[in-house]
């Protein structure tokens, strides 16, 4: 269960976040309006497409960054540290980078990396509608008899799909049975997104329904899922801790500033400038501790994380076995679901205590300063940790493994 935390060179590191602290800088600008208002974060997105942040995995062969796994999610972290549901807006695509990055070489792995330097971005299209049992697949791709398919059903939790240019959706072939990820055009008739998530936080994630009706899905766009990539579940879980982890940054940095700026106290404070006062000051240290332990949390993910994705591409040159790969995959659940058991309690829990730092005027709908909390108690909700904290018990106590994919739906 031994991972490899990976060394990250600083002035890599370093380059990508000046190149991208302007952009994310301007995020944070809007993100309270954003959040009030609903509007959703078209342009911001789209900035970052263009910067090349969608293709920070690609090689640079293939004109992306090249970065590796530790550096992708120390930026996804300073951009959820901005706004919280851009960074989750954009996890499905990083995902789907992934699984093309360790796919077959070829023809096919080249264009999609590609079309990630160009700036193009995929959404989610993975849950079921409805009172589906829980492992059925009811969107349903068939051949239209001219060597082509066609895709219908309908999907919620959308995430980011509004924004993208492809649509990564889990379906299931009439002609074999076969499960597989469908990587559907969203600019073509046949295919609709609604921004229909009513949520209380992550409110501009652009999630919501999506609806298939006879769109058109290219033979070479149909994807195993059997091949996917090993290490998804963890992938995708690691991205909601950024949220979390960025969330708590976000809650430090707004609240200290307020601390900062306060000029009101009480009779019978510690101190007559609320900004030297030594109880208040400790709820802000104490706050600022709890962002410092889930950002370390995501590092050592993220180390778990790029040793799975070195022993996925290392079984083609023989320098892993599979057992060695298999092993790194179950060491990457693992790291993945032990901080987000550790992490969503301890940051709800840094964010509430925060507000002890001010008084009534930190409740003031213009401030929106709740919205910490309430973007980490929704990604908190997001595959619930008391599930993992079962699992991971029942790994130390008898040895079970946590599975690494599985299903929601209604009871069978």
């Amino acid at each position: 269960m031994s991972t490899q935390i990976q060394t990250v060179p600083a002035d890599r590191l370093a380059t990508a976040r000046a190149r991208f602290a302007p952009i994310f800088h301007s995020i944070a600008a809007g993100s309270v309006e954003r959040d009030r208002s609903g509007q959703l974060p078209y342009n911001e997105i789209r900035q970052l497409a263009e910067a090349g942040f969608g293709a920070l995995r690609v090689p640079e062969s293939h004109g992306g960054a090249g970065l590796n796994l530790t550096e992708l999610f120390e930026l996804l972290t300073d951009l959820a540290t901005a706004d919280s549901s851009i960074a989750q807006a954009l996890r499905a695509h990083f995902a789907f980078v992934e699984d093309r990055l360790v796919a077959a070489s070829g023809a096919d792995r080249d264009l999609w990396l590609e079309r990630f330097a160009r700036g193009e971005l995929v959404g989610n299209s993975w849950t079921e509608v409805g009172s589906v049992k829980v492992g059925e697949v009811i969107t349903k791709v068939s051949p239209d008899g001219s060597g082509g398919f066609r895709i219908n059903g309908t999907k919620y939790y959308s995430t980011g799909s509004i924004f993208a240019d492809w649509l990564d959706t889990y379906a299931e072939r009439t002609d074999t049975g076969q499960r597989i990820i469908a990587a559907v055009s969203r600019h073509q008739p046949g295919v609709e997104l609604a921004d229909d998530w009513d949520g209380f936080g992550q409110r501009t994630t652009g999630t919501g329904t999506s609806t298939f009706t006879d769109a058109v899905v290219h033979a070479q766009h149909l994807i195993d899922f059997d091949t996917r990539f090993k290490y998804q579940t963890a992938f995708y879980q690691q991205v909601l801790l950024t949220v979390l982890a960025g969330s708590a940054r976000a809650a430090e940095r707004d609240f200290a500033a307020e601390l900062k700026e306060r000029k009101r106290t009480f009779s019978h404070a510690a101190a007559n400038v609320a900004s030297e006062d030594p109880q208040l000051l400790q709820v802000i240290g104490e706050v600022a501790s709890a962002a410092f332990v889930a950002s370390a949390a995501v590092q050592r993910v993220s180390g778990a994380l790029e040793y799975a994705f070195q022993t996925a591409l290392g079984q083609h040159n023989g320098q892993y076995t599979a057992a060695q790969d298999e092993a790194a995959n179950d060491a990457a659940e693992l790291a993945s679901a032990q901080a987000q058991v550790t992490l969503t309690p301890l940051v709800l829990s840094a964010i509430t205590h925060a507000f002890d730092a001010l008084a009534a005027s930190a409740t003031s709908s213009t401030k929106n300063l709740d919205r910490h909390w309430r973007n980490a108690r929704t990604a908190g909700n997001h595959n619930p940790w008391v599930f993992k904290a079962r699992l991971i018990g029942d790994l130390a106590v008898n040895g079970t493994e946590l599975p690494r994919v599985w299903a929601i739906g209604a009871a069978k």
